[in-house]
């Protein structure tokens, strides 16, 4: 626990990793500082060792606790889609693996500081091994709630929800700072909505950007 291997070998290499970079490219991904975070970022070392072979496929994949690390495209998608603008203070739902977290946590010029929540309290543990071995200093982590937010440290400029909920929370709603946006799949079947909320003066513009398959977010702790 604790030792990861950043250098890349083998299906890890950085030549594997341009060829994913690639194929987010041509499916329109064409945000090029999220194509170079998605480049720097090892998501080798976010699944289990047995799985690493196919880090690099663009494919969800188990991680344990009935949670999965996110397609890479959607990963791309969803960070592309927040940072239509820099935005300094990024509140993240749901830790999971933290690969998400990496990649919003490699755009310093963009994100300043990410707060990440996790209900699973082996899942952020293991997170915080994993950022800490990067060496990302511009993370706080919490196990906590996704639903309640993060109070203390709103508003945020952004807001980034890596689970389903039925509908938007209210208290995300609250913690969304004047010109902030939210990414979230919203729905409970077995398709969601990814939705943007953008705050303004008047309430919220909502848009529809793609059709995901996310797990649930769920209330409460453990």
């Amino acid at each position: 626990m604790g030792t990861f291997d950043l250098s890349g070998i083998g299906m890890t290499s950085q030549r594997t990793r341009d060829r994913l970079v690639k194929r987010l490219a041509d499916n329109g991904i064409d945000h090029d500082e999220v194509l170079t975070a998605v480049a720097s970022v090892p998501r080798h070392i976010f699944i289990d060792e047995a799985l690493a072979h196919r880090a690099y496929e663009d494919t969800a994949l188990p991680i344990g606790h009935g949670q999965t690390i996110s397609q890479p495209f959607i990963v791309a998608l969803m960070t592309q889609s927040l940072l239509n603008r820099p935005r300094p203070r990024v509140l993240e739902v749901g830790t999971g693996s933290g690969y998400q977290t990496a990649v919003l946590a490699s755009l310093p010029m963009l994100v300043e500081k990410v707060y990440t929540i996790e209900r699973i309290d082996l899942l952020i543990e293991r997170a915080q091994e994993r950022l800490r071995a990067m060496r990302c200093g511009n993370v706080r982590f919490k196990h906590g709630d996704g639903y309640q937010g993060w109070p203390k440290e709103s508003p945020f400029d952004g807001i980034l929800v890596t689970a389903a909920p039925r509908s938007v929370p209210d208290a995300l709603l609250d913690q969304l700072a004047m010109g902030g946006r939210m990414v979230v799949p919203v729905g409970d079947g077995s398709v969601q909505e990814l939705k943007v909320y953008d705050r303004n003066r008047a309430g919220f513009d909502v848009e529809t950007v793609e059709y995901v398959r996310f797990v649930p977010l769920l209330k409460g702790v453990r």
